[in-house]
């Protein structure tokens, strides 16, 4: 078994995309303190599991009771699964969200032989958990894979702070100079979507504000940074690589985003947020972590806690009545607040209500 940062082998197991990922992050680093560990996690994940400290080596594998587009049950994978994994793990610890059972995954893991498995599960496992941990509440996603992480025996090292961290790649040349603030329209869940006209009438408010803007997206949502950014902004659509979107977003003033990956990212790399927060998922649970935060939206909304992919309300009430004002305003005010002294986090201040700021 190969051990060369000593301790044991440990594999982390968080199934998602790059968001949930970028949350594991912590508790990642508590299990790298006691050994070598490895990450399993989706497709849509893997590009974030790569930046994480503490990460040896990514697996990737489409879980068909995870992923949200999920392909069929297929012996033929969960065999080369097995496979894969068999006889190289001591623990492994599987993260999951408080609507999803790790049960299925310690299954597959227990066939390939790890010797200890720990998860949530409020339901009973038979011999399928050593370590059968009982979920924390209502609690950040970050706090709640920590406490699983350090029920399984794990800790923090002394002087790490807790909060959410990347490695960072060097930023596309010319991209990071001067001030900026980095806008992201796009989002994985349509129900979590500001409309595009908006987000276009966003960058020409912040570009008249005074603010230089990048506008970010992944390859397949250059049509909508072409619209969004227009004349006023600089497109970057498919231009960066995940690496290099943390790299611009720790240089950044803010970002201005959905809940949807980049959000977090931003959160890894401490920099201040302006979220327009559909509360299709709670605030509490899955707001940017431990920076300074301003949430646009209204969180009592009829969607609330749907989890709906497409908008269940007609005429998307929780955003809809966001405009790009309030968005210059409530950026204008974080960053008055940010660079002006103490920093609370989300991580700590209760959730905010409609059009709050936290600083």
């Amino acid at each position: 078994m190969d051990n060369s940062r000593g301790g044991s082998r440990l594999l982390a197991v968080r199934l998602d995309s790059a968001g949930d990922v970028l949350l594991a992050g912590p508790a990642v680093r508590a299990m790298a303190a006691r050994g070598t560990v490895d990450l399993l996690t989706g497709p849509a994940g893997a590009d974030a599991a790569r930046l994480l400290p503490g990460v040896d080596e990514v697996h990737t594998w489409s879980c068909p009771w995870i992923v949200a587009d999920p392909p069929a049950v297929d012996p033929a994978s969960t065999d080369a699964l097995v496979t894969m994994l068999a006889g190289r793990y001591d623990h492994a610890v599987v993260f999951t969200s408080f609507h999803q059972s790790a049960l299925p995954t310690a299954l597959l893991l227990r066939l390939a032989g790890v010797r200890r498995i720990s998860a949530f599960s409020e339901d009973y496992p038979g011999s399928l958990l050593d370590d059968r941990v009982a979920p924390p509440g209502d609690v950040p996603e970050a706090e709640r894979a920590l406490h699983l992480a350090t029920q399984a025996g794990f800790a923090l090292p002394v002087g790490d702070d807790g909060l959410l961290s990347v490695r960072t790649a060097a930023a596309p040349e010319g991209l990071d100079r001067g001030r900026f603030v980095v806008v992201h329209p796009g989002t994985s869940a349509p129900a979590r979507a500001w409309p595009a006209q908006r987000w276009r009438d966003c960058v020409r408010a912040l570009d008249e504000a005074g603010h230089r803007v990048l506008v970010s997206g992944s390859p397949s949502e250059r049509e909508l940074t072409a619209v969004v950014a227009g004349s006023r902004g600089v497109d970057l659509g498919g231009r960066t690589t995940l690496a290099q979107l943390a790299a611009l977003l720790s240089r950044a003033d803010a970002l201005v985003v959905a809940n949807t990956g980049p959000a977090h990212l931003a959160a890894a790399t401490r920099t201040p947020v302006v979220s327009l927060f559909a509360p299709t998922v709670p605030l509490r649970r899955w707001a940017p972590y431990g920076v300074p935060l301003a949430v646009l939206g209204e969180q009592q909304a009829p969607c609330r806690g749907t989890r709906a992919v497409q908008c269940p309300v007609p005429n998307h009430p929780c955003l809809g009545s966001v405009t790009a004002t309030d968005v210059v305003e409530a950026l204008e005010e974080l960053l008055r607040r940010t660079n002006g002294g103490g920093t609370s986090s989300a991580a700590t201040n209760p959730p905010p209500r409609k059009n709050e700021v936290h600083a």
